[in-house]
């Protein structure tokens, strides 16, 4: 009993870690977008009540590279729940993965057209009826054969392309509608753990980096999740757009409080927000799913709780740069003036970058101490 005791606890302390590299690490810098996202096919869905979740670029901290986690068919953790996918925005000095989360209404993904019923907004690919999920056959790839809740709506598409990520220099330039922002304060719950492990297998494979694949990674979707080999890996037919790898990878990797960027590229690229009023809205952090609705509620409103405090933060320091500007406009002191713009400068990166650890580091205390079965289809 005790060493099963030492081996459950040594296994709990794996899955810490891995969920701390999970998603691309906030709290880092990373001046780099992603990849353009690659062309690829949709493998055949498995079985009734499998849902579609599109494949994206995440970041290795310790590998300084982008991966390709496939796209795959996933159970959802709940009747009714759909996926709403993560996505990358730039944050006025580095580039931010925002994570994809579980719940009964789709909010919003940067305006990626990921494909596959993700064309920016919403989500076309089915809906969920009397408990079941009815898929659209027009852009959902399912065997009606087998399954027999299908219908068939064609999706006009208005924006084909491949970019990868929000704002930035060449990314999708799109803002959360009304419903959207109100579809991330609803009741959701984050990637279950199969999603999880989906994602280390692809960090855990060198040829999915893009510096190896150069965009074109050889597994861009997966049947089911975990199965990097065998009939159901889809490779990508090509690349979404010309890879350019960083010119120097060293100065481009990612590292914690600051930014090494060479001046050719902070020309190429938007300047850091001055204020806090420059600053996109911040993300509401949801809580990891534990598997357990009561504790799941305990946790979101720990989450809630520092949200809120970290957002009065942003409105006191707000308010206290505007009369500073104030002050200064007054002197007619161009020297001073400058002076309190970089003061500002540095106060609303330390600003967001102090609130996403914070926010982080309190999401990986929540994650569940050991991994559950992504579940199986039912009979």
């Amino acid at each position: 009993m005790q060493m099963r005791s030492i081996r459950t606890l040594l296994f709990a302390l794996v899955v810490l870690c891995m969920s701390a590299a999970a998603f691309a690490a906030v709290g880092v810098v990373i001046t780099v977008g992603p990849p353009p996202l690659p062309v690829y096919e949709q493998p055949i869905c498995p079985g009734d009540g499998y849902l579609w979740t599109p494949g994206y670029w995440a970041w290795g901290d310790d590998f300084n590279d982008y991966y390709w986690v496939p796209g795959t068919w996933i159970m959802a953790p709940e009747v009714g729940f759909l996926w709403t996918p993560g996505y990358w925005g730039w944050g006025g000095n580095s580039f931010i993965f925002y994570d994809g989360y579980w719940g009964p209404t789709i909010g919003f993904y940067g305006g990626i057209n990921y494909g596959f019923g993700y064309f920016g907004t919403g989500f076309e690919g089915g809906r969920w009826d009397n408990g079941h999920f009815f898929y659209n056959r027009a852009v959902m790839n399912v065997n009606v054969t087998n399954i027999h809740n299908v219908y068939e709506t064609k999706v006009n598409v208005t924006t084909v392309n491949r970019v990868s990520f929000n704002g930035g220099n060449g990314g999708i330039n799109a803002r959360p509608t009304a419903a959207e922002e109100a579809a991330s304060h609803e009741r959701h719950v984050g990637p279950v753990a199969a999603q999880t492990q989906h994602m280390q297998e692809a960090r855990s494979d060198p040829q999915q980096r893009a510096s190896a694949n150069q965009g074109k990674p050889p597994v861009a979707a997966t049947g089911r999740p975990g199965e990097f080999k065998g009939n159901g890996v889809v490779k990508a037919s090509e690349a979404g757009g010309r890879y350019t790898p960083p010119a120097n990878r060293g100065e481009n990797q990612a590292r914690e409080n600051g930014s090494a960027q060479r001046p050719e590229e902070n020309a190429a690229r938007p300047a850091a927000p001055n204020h806090v009023r420059d600053l996109p809205p911040a993300e509401h952090p949801t809580a990891p799913s534990s598997g357990n609705a009561k504790q799941d509620k305990k946790n979101q409103q720990q989450l809630d709780k520092q949200y809120t405090q970290q957002q009065k933060e942003r409105q006191k320091v707000q308010q206290q740069q505007e009369k500073e500007d104030q002050k200064v406009a007054k002197q007619n002191n161009e020297a001073k003036k400058q002076q309190v713009e970089q003061s500002h400068q540095q106060q609303t990166q330390e600003l967001q970058q102090r609130h996403q650890q914070q926010t982080q580091q309190m999401q990986q205390r929540m994650a569940p101490s050991a991994p559950k079965s992504g579940g199986h289809p039912p009979k």
